[in-house]
């Protein structure tokens, strides 16, 4: 007679949403156990009975063989006494435990999936909302966990017959799939424009013969709504652009397959592997000259932003559209993504022409993630569908949970608790009401779902910041924290193994510890413990925060602290002048974004600007990559000990029209890697500097990066680079939880 063995499992991480349960019965029947399973708040519990042998399979076969989407973590396993237990059984969740939960982020469409939905003979065949225990939506329709269909937005669609026996079966790999559904019992298309409403097929087939005819489309998605158009259309691309008064800021293309990404892009192996990845991200790729899409996708630049289909929707779509589609955010500028019905009816109803909407409701929005290759590695610009919720672990422990509220653009929401943080996907601009409403729902939503209760919340020192104020006001206990400091500790908290830093923060403009503005920064210790080292040669900058849309502020301030003669100045910046000569309205500031600003516009690239970053994005577009010789930025000490880069001899490379824009960009580049470089040795002569990191909006630029890179790596230097948390201010909430431990 086999001797019986007895194991009880807690197992962590990312095991509910993920077909966890089923994969669990299924290893029990291999391996002859009984006993049961069940989901508890966050965790999965599992209670197996068998021979010794079959348990040690069993036990190395739960993390060695675990569904692709899992990642599982043993937390504890015992020997309780034997039940007899006669088969093997999943127990219906519970929630009288201690909750350790992990949200799942929204899914791609699984091969197993898209099989099906063009499979002419399947019952599920094009049904737009086909899914499984390894694909689908998540985290934009859970409404509570534990997860299960009725804390979801599916609560009011009742499986039928046959969705409730695939839903019930362990052995289907939609047992207690949540979104589960079919044509039959689930969720429907609708079309509408200001003639017509059409359902189902006809819906979907009104939408692609719109797009045919140039039209422009909000389509509802996973995480909100997107708008639609002819990417190879000129004029449909033009159209939107001028509806939505978005005249340059590049517009996202959804391609139906790799292979038209090919044509469209210069695509490397591993690019094209990232882009078939379960993320289905937005990836930044250089344009092809023979492209056939419309020159007005990214105008000036040499990149396009490029994404695969990502749910069963845009498959149809795709595939009946047969050819790549602009797919941007359908919000309006610097909002969150719409994500409500008839909401997007309204506010957008002088830019498309039509709608397709779908009736299951999305709890709350999430956006595109966005990734571009620099220095060798995929990093995230925003995160996203498909990233986030993104957890991370603390190499410390909080004695209270805390909120971080991220700055004022680019916004992210952090929550941490114990040694657990977790990062909200991409919010945007707080600067409308819309914007802000969101910010409360996931402020809220993230305590709720993770069942955490924030007693302190950490800000940016800037007190006009509206996360800022909404902090304040909240009630909670509150520690601001310095922008920069929280852009080198967002780098730090990806390396935790790591000391003695010296992070370059370099971005457009942040609150300083000295009262001006910070942003060409070099920050030397650890996080809690930031030394300002190094910076560049201040300028005082007019206008406040118009310079960030008019980089000809910039470029004058330039002019004006040298003499130089700028004949392009606007003709009405004689006030301004007067102005900045009183320092009326003017700040000093540090900032290598604005000094890109200024290269932009003394170049003759642009002095006004429509969105944010278009001037350095600009610049970076019209180097050519040529070899160049550096010039030199002096390099001193200030009387706080701060070597300060002086970025005077650019001006008037910047001003030679016997130069191309071309061999400018190159040489702007060029220097300002350098000048790094040198501020890295002269910190390096007095100080045990272990590793150099570079975080800040301004190494979203891969040039620049690049350079800087190369340089380092050339010089024996250690050099470290967001990868999972972005490097520009979606990351500052991050930031602002790893530096609290040492000032609470």
């Amino acid at each position: 007679m086999n001797q019986l063995a007895v194991a009880h499992f807690v197992v962590s991480g990312r095991v509910q949403g993920v077909g966890f349960r089923p994969f669990v019965y299924r290893l029990a029947q291999r391996f002859d156990l009984t006993g049961w399973v069940q989901n508890t708040l966050g965790r999965v519990e599992i209670h197996v009975e068998g021979t010794p042998q079959h348990l040690a399979d069993f036990a190395t076969a739960l993390v060695d063989e675990a569904p692709p989407l899992s990642q599982p973590s043993l937390l504890s396993q015992r020997q309780p006494p034997a039940t007899g237990a006669s088969g093997f059984a999943i127990r219906p969740s519970t929630r009288d435990v201690q909750p350790d939960i992990h949200v799942p982020p929204d899914y791609f469409t699984c091969d197993a999936c898209l099989a099906e939905l063009f499979d002419p003979q399947d019952r599920r065949y094009r049904y737009p909302f086909i899914n499984c225990t390894q694909c689908g939506p998540r985290y934009t329709l859970i409404e509570a966990l534990p997860y299960d269909r009725d804390a979801t937005t599916m609560r009011d669609f009742a499986l039928c017959a046959a969705c409730r026996a695939e839903y019930e079966n362990p052995l289907d790999r939609r047992f207690h799939a949540e979104p589960v559904a079919c044509p039959q019992c689930g969720p429907q298309l609708t079309y509408r424009n200001d003639r017509l409403t059409l359902a189902g097929e006809e819906a979907l087939a009104a939408a692609v013969a719109a797009l045919h005819a140039g039209r422009i489309v909000a389509v509802k998605g996973v995480g909100g709504y997107h708008l639609l158009c002819d990417a190879g259309s000129e004029a449909a691309v033009l159209r939107l652009r001028s509806r939505k008064a978005r005249p340059h800021k590049p517009l996202a293309v959804m391609f139906p397959d790799l292979a038209d990404v090919q044509r469209a892009a210069l695509l490397t192996d591993d690019e094209a592997a990232f882009l078939s990845s379960p993320l289905r991200p937005i990836l930044l790729l250089r344009q092809r000259a023979d492209s056939q899409l419309s020159i007005q996708l990214a105008p000036g630049l040499a990149e396009i932003g490029a994404m695969l289909p990502y749910s069963p929707l845009h498959h149809v779509l795709l595939a009946d559209f047969a050819a790549p589609l602009v797919a941007t955010s359908a919000n309006i500028s610097g909002e969150p993504v719409l994500t409500d019905n008839a909401e997007v009816e309204t506010r957008l109803a002088a830019v498309a022409d039509a709608f397709l909407h779908h009736d299951r409701a999305i709890a709350r929005p999430a956006d595109d993630s966005v990734f571009r290759v620099s220095a060798g590695q995929p990093r995230v610009l925003r995160l996203g569908r498909g990233t986030a919720p993104l957890e991370m672990s603390l190499p410390f422990a909080l004695d209270t949970p805390l909120l971080a509220v991220g700055g004022h653009t680019k916004n992210t929401i952090a929550l941490a608790w114990e040694r657990r943080v977790v990062i909200s996907p991409h919010i945007g601009d707080l600067g409308s009401l819309r914007s802000m409403a969101v910010f409360e729902q996931v402020a809220a939503d993230l305590q709720q779902l993770y069942n955490v209760s924030a007693t302190c919340v950490v800000c940016d020192a800037h007190d006009g910041y509206a996360s800022s104020r909404w902090a304040r006001a909240s009630g909670l206990t509150l520690t601001k924290v310095f922008h920069h400091r929280a852009h080198a500790s967002a780098l730090a908290g990806e390396y935790p193994d790591m000391a003695n830093w010296l992070v370059f923060t370099w971005d457009g403009v942040g609150y300083g510890e000295d009262g001006t503005l910070w942003g060409g920064e070099a920050l030397f210790g650890s996080p809690g413990n930031w030394v300002r080292a190094a910076s560049m040669r201040p300028f005082h900058l007019p206008g406040g925060d118009a310079a960030g849309r008019e980089p000809w502020r910039a470029a004058a301030a330039l002019a004006w602290e040298t003499g130089a003669d700028w004949p392009d100045l606007p003709a009405d910046s004689d006030l301004i002048h007067a102005a900045w000569q009183r320092r009326m309205n003017t700040q000093p500031t540090s900032s290598v974004g604005r000094l890109f600003d200024a290269a932009a516009a003394l170049t003759g690239l642009i002095t006004r600007a429509s969105f944010e970053g278009q001037g350095p994005m600009l610049l970076e577009a019209a180097c050519t990559g040529s070899a160049c010789d550096a010039i030199t930025l002096p390099l001193s000490c200030d009387a706080q000990g701060v070597w300060r880069s002086d970025w005077a001899p650019l001006v008037a490379m910047l001003l030679d029209a016997a130069l191309s824009v071309g061999q400018r960009a190159d040489l702007f580049h060029v220097s300002l890697a350098h000048a790094l470089l040198a501020q890295v040795r002269a910190v390096r002569a007095t100080r045990q500097v272990a590793c150099i990191g570079l975080a800040g909006g301004v190494f979203q630029n891969r040039r620049l990066t690049e350079l800087v890179v190369d340089l380092l790596t050339a010089a024996g230097v250690q050099v470290r680079l967001a990868q999972r948390v972005p490097v520009n201010d979606g990351g500052i909430s991050f930031g602002q939880i790893m530096e609290v431990e040492a000032l609470i």
